[in-house]
């Protein structure tokens, strides 16, 4: 670990926006899922949320299978794996979160109608058939964006930039990005994962806390 290094983690996880998040419902295709992931890193989301598919090519949200899409993103946006969208749906907002979900309904409105200042979660479905209506239902909102052409929907990943990117330009105006969102315990924790990822499990398994780090990212005896 280098000055250099460490001082970067640190910039980074003080832009961290542990109230924006994803949840991808079933997204079956790991070009896909790469792609999601990495626009949350770029625009600062701390930890995403998943439902694996159900039949057809299983994803390991590890980052085996679209470590190689993704940019490294996986190393720094983990994804939590949820059993079913309802449950995690019911899950997040049990946490404060509002879920809006990308649902064509009698409810929808235009994505740039919500406030992404609150704590936000934006639930995603496979292209090929979308978030289930059973999890529409239990999101806060339903959103769509516009479109003027003859295809109906766009790539379950450019959709999702689209509004995360909306996410951000709501939150940089409201100066969420200017201090850190996570406290200072949370902040040396991730730190610390970031900093040593293979270290940072051995600790987790033997129920140990993590070692401090000095100014240069290096470990306190």
């Amino acid at each position: 670990m280098t000055p250099e290094r460490y001082a970067k983690i640190l910039r980074v996880l003080s832009k961290r926006q542990p109230t924006l998040t994803v949840l991808m419902d079933e997204v079956n295709k790991p070009h896909n899922l790469s792609a999601i992931v990495r626009t949350c890193d770029a625009v600062g989301v701390l930890q995403a949320h998943a439902v694996p598919p159900r039949g057809g090519r299983l994803v390991d949200f590890d980052g085996h299978t679209f470590e190689a899409t993704s940019g490294s993103a996986h190393k720094w946006v983990p994804v939590q794996k949820h059993a079913d969208a309802v449950g995690a749906v019911r899950d997040l907002q049990a946490q404060g979160f509002q879920v809006l979900a990308t649902h064509l309904s009698q409810r929808s409105v235009d994505y740039r109608e919500m406030d992404y200042t609150r704590p936000t979660c934006v639930l995603l479905g496979a292209e090929k058939w979308g978030v289930g209506d059973e999890a529409a239902e239990a999101a806060d909102h339903n959103i769509i964006i516009p479109m003027f052409g003859m295809v109906q929907s766009l790539n379950v990943s450019v959709a999702a930039a689209t509004i995360l990117f909306e996410a951000q330009r709501q939150r940089l105006a409201a100066g969420m990005y200017d201090a850190p969102q996570l406290g200072d315990e949370d902040l040396r924790r991730w730190a610390f994962e970031w900093a040593y990822p293979d270290l940072a499990p051995g600790y987790r398994e033997r129920g140990e806390s993590y070692p401090a780090l000095d100014e240069h990212g290096q470990i306190l005896a």
